[in-house]
């Protein structure tokens, strides 16, 4: 990617976020993004290969891939119901993005292919410390795989985004934990 000015980049990237929102990626152009940028689309072909490579960076640079902090509340199910909360919220902020791009992602394996391609690896070291502690304090009987919990949390807010939608309330976080994330967790802790 060349180099750009970083107030013609934030500009480009606005007026990306914004039509992705508003009409969703396959109504969304190349053209309409210089308009509203204000930018030639030679400026954009100069930093981006296409839409797809736009929009993947769109994604990489302004969502926090990182895993929620949460906090160490002295309990696997405080910590697990803290990390949940941090990871509804970090959806939520998205949800408008995530439904312009849902079914192109299904439809458009090459913007699915690019995004996958440039998407950072998720730091899950809090997920990890908060497994250790629970070991630590007998709430677990062997290790977790903090990688595989967490997929199965962000499947859970996943499934309710798209099929109930957002806001994810104490009783959505209270029976993903309860119902889901803590048998989960007991069990393959026992093998």
């Amino acid at each position: 990617m060349a180099p750009l000015d970083p107030d013609r980049d934030r500009a480009i990237l606005d007026a990306t976020m914004e039509l992705l929102s508003e009409v969703g990626y396959d109504r969304m152009s190349v053209d309409q993004i210089a308009k509203r940028a204000r930018a030639s689309k030679a400026t954009i072909y100069r930093r981006w290969a296409g839409k797809p490579e736009l929009v993947a960076d769109l994604i990489c640079r302004r969502f926090d891939r990182d895993v929620p902090a949460g906090e160490d509340t002295g309990s696997l199910r405080g910590d697990l119901a803290a990390v949940f909360r941090g990871l509804c919220e970090a959806v939520e902020r998205k949800h408008t993005i995530i439904m312009g791009l849902s079914s192109t992602l299904v439809s458009h394996q090459e913007v699915a292919r690019t995004l996958r391609a440039h998407m950072p690896t998720k730091d899950l070291g809090h997920v990890r410390a908060l497994l250790e502690r629970a070991a630590r304090r007998g709430e677990l009987a062997g290790p977790v795989d903090a990688g595989r919990l967490f997929a199965v949390a962000e499947a859970l807010v996943w499934h309710q985004m798209i099929f109930t939608g957002p806001p994810f309330g104490p009783d959505f976080v209270a029976e993903s934990v309860d119902g889901v994330l803590m048998p989960v967790a007991l069990a393959w802790s026992q093998g």
